[in-house]
């Protein structure tokens, strides 16, 4: 079962449709509109939004039949956008890059190849114990791959309360057009102290869709096996 906010769905859209209104204009009071900028301003109409949840084709349906109501809504979330862009543009995130000389062309539908996010977790093949202050790489084509989002890092680093768990967001790529069918290949490198090096190849099948994806969904994700790396002399089984 898949739970949406549809929600996110017009906060996402409206944050898109004003920021490219605002770059048409000329950008008069010179405000930041790279990726880390929209999402915080997403965020912060969203923590002042009530969701709404479906689960269902026949809750699409319904909230279709909810158009006069959404209206007032959406006057509610055009002036929360507003008011979102101003407060994270006086308070932007240090560590962030920040690129004002954004284009629209940066902001309006391009087709991508959306990866999913890659999840995995990490085991002593010994004890089967979940292994923790571990640095694990991402890596397509012998290079690192880009993250989709400055907040998620590539190499990973384990910590000891997440039970051996990895995430990798990858950014999306660049597609001649929508609905194109195409196979990524992927490597997890691993080296950590006591065992032997891990090198885990794995393959991800995408369609190109018309625009990137704006934020991280649950339900688009890429599962890998579990993995498991041995000290030095034991068998891998793993690759």
């Amino acid at each position: 079962m898949e739970i949406h906010n549809t929600t996110e769905d017009i906060v996402f859209a409206k944050v898109e449709e004003i920021f490219a209104s605002i770059i048409k204009e000329g950008n008069p009071d010179d405000l930041c509109f790279c990726y880390q900028c929209r999402m915080d301003t997403a965020c912060y109409v969203l923590n002042r939004t009530e969701p709404r949840y479906i689960v269902s084709n026949r809750g699409v349906a319904r909230v279709e039949q909810e158009n006069l109501e959404q209206q007032q809504k959406d006057v509610d979330i055009v002036s929360l956008i507003y008011e979102g862009l101003k407060r994270v543009n006086h308070n932007q995130r240090p560590n962030i890059v920040h690129k004002k000389e954004s284009s629209a062309s940066a902001i309006l539908n391009m087709p991508v190849f959306n990866i999913p996010t890659i999840v995995g977790r990490l085991f002593n093949g010994v004890n089967f114990a979940p292994l923790s202050n571990v640095k694990i790489e991402l890596h397509r084509n012998g290079d690192l791959v880009p993250m989709k989002d400055s907040n998620w890092q590539n190499p990973y680093h384990i910590v000891s309360n997440t039970e051996g768990t990895f995430t990798f967001w990858p950014s999306s790529i660049p597609a001649e057009s929508a609905d194109v069918h195409r196979i990524f290949e992927y490597s997890i490198k691993i080296e950590a102290p006591d065992f032997e090096p891990l090198n885990h190849f794995f393959k991800i099948p995408v369609i190109s869709e018309i625009q990137s994806a704006a934020s991280f969904s649950l339900g688009r994700t890429f599962k890998l096996p579990d993995l498991y790396m041995f000290p030095p002399g034991e068998d891998d089984e793993d690759l």
